[in-house]
């Protein structure tokens, strides 16, 4: 099959338990064949994602990869261009959040979260324009934090790397979009409601019902509104947080 005639891909690079599944979920929604990934340790929570797409009428493939590492992103995005179709969409939401006193952060626990969340962004990024570059088009979209663009006590290392990849996708946005792809960044500042919000905050559920805190599956209709947006009027840089959020 032509590549004009295969669907074009969405793939979503940390797709957990809450954010990126509901992100997986919403452009199977759209028609889009979607490939979700997450480490191999994950593999099995991962598949059963897929499965759920599939159940739902969708298209879904499930890759257990550790994005740090190149040559598994690199091979990756080959293996979905060569077997699936070509990635139209492309989401990097890899969380690495993580609060440690300045002292107490070890150099382990900084270069870990550095490659989680900089590091494999910056692969996942390079890869997608790759392959997107040669066709003149694509989306290419950025999970950030209320760490993005600012400090906070507790929050070295995940503030350092939030930063990082806010510049990688600054920069990736200027380079990339006058060749046709769209980059956007999407700032989530606040609670998102999942498995870790609720382990937490044991008020997360009445929390979420009085809209005070995020829900993933409104969070995932907005990267499906920055897909959609024609390049006359491109975001770059999405804010979303509860009404009651401080900010």
């Amino acid at each position: 099959m032509s590549e004009e005639k295969r669907p074009g891909v969405c793939l979503v690079v940390g797709a957990g338990d809450g954010l990126g599944a509901a992100i997986a979920e919403s452009f199977a929604a759209e028609g889009l064949p979607v490939c979700v990934t997450r480490r191999p340790r994950h593999a099995d929570a991962l598949e059963a994602l897929a499965a759920r797409l599939r159940s739902g009428g969708g298209r879904a493939h499930a890759f257990p990869l550790d994005a740090r590492e190149e040559s598994e992103i690199v091979a990756l995005v080959d293996a979905i261009e060569r077997d699936i179709g070509p990635l139209e969409v492309v989401v990097f939401n890899i969380g690495a959040n993580v609060r440690f006193s300045l002292t107490d952060t070890t150099e382990r626990v900084y270069r870990k979260v550095w490659e989680m969340a900089a590091l494999a962004g910056f692969l996942t990024v390079r890869e997608a324009a790759r392959v997107m570059t040669p066709r003149g088009r694509g989306a290419i979209l950025v999970t950030g934090a209320t760490a993005s663009a600012r400090g906070g006590v507790g929050y070295s290392a995940f503030a350092g790397a939030k930063h990082a990849l806010r510049a990688l996708s600054q920069s990736a946005a200027r380079e990339l979009g006058p060749k046709g792809i769209h980059v956007a960044h999407v700032l989530i500042d606040g609670m998102v409601d999942g498995t870790f919000a609720r382990s937490i905050a044991p008020d997360a559920a009445e929390r979420l019902a009085r809209e005070e805190i995020l829900d993933p599956k409104e969070i995932a209709r907005n990267y499906v509104f920055l897909y959609h947006q024609r390049r006359s009027a491109w975001t770059f840089e999405m804010d979303l947080r509860p009404w009651c959020e401080p900010w």
